[in-house]
């Protein structure tokens, strides 16, 4: 297991999200995970991800920079990304991605998942 459990979840998080691969999207989330996607209200579980995956457009992919990690003792770590969602026709969608991950299943699984779209205004 890679040192670093945000670069080790986001390097599978993007191959899976570049990939459309919607099965591994929902498998990389805790089966009650909390997420916040796009869309205006929080969902839970890997069900409720899998549904949101499914209905992005899949010739979208995402740049992603970690920016920071943290350890809350063996079993818990999160941290922040830049990711910006980009698709053909020149759509773009810049956002602030945090995670917290919890070690689950034998490995780092995303229990809570945000994402804050950046703006140029406020």
């Amino acid at each position: 297991m890679t040192s670093d459990p945000m670069k080790e979840v986001l390097d599978r998080w993007k191959a899976a999200f570049d990939g459309h691969q919607v099965d591994a999207m929902a498998d990389l989330f805790t089966p009650d995970a909390l997420f916040q996607g796009f869309g205006p209200e929080v969902v839970v579980g890997r069900e409720a991800v899998h549904d949101y995956y499914e209905s992005v457009p899949d010739n979208r992919d995402a740049e992603v920079t970690l920016l920071h990690t943290y350890m809350i003792g063996q079993e818990v770590a999160g941290g922040f990304a830049g990711v910006t969602f980009r698709d053909p026709t020149g759509w773009e969608a810049p956002v602030q991605l945090s995670l917290v991950l919890q070690l689950s299943e034998g490995g780092w699984r995303i229990r809570q998942y945000h994402v804050s779209r950046i703006s140029k205004e406020h």
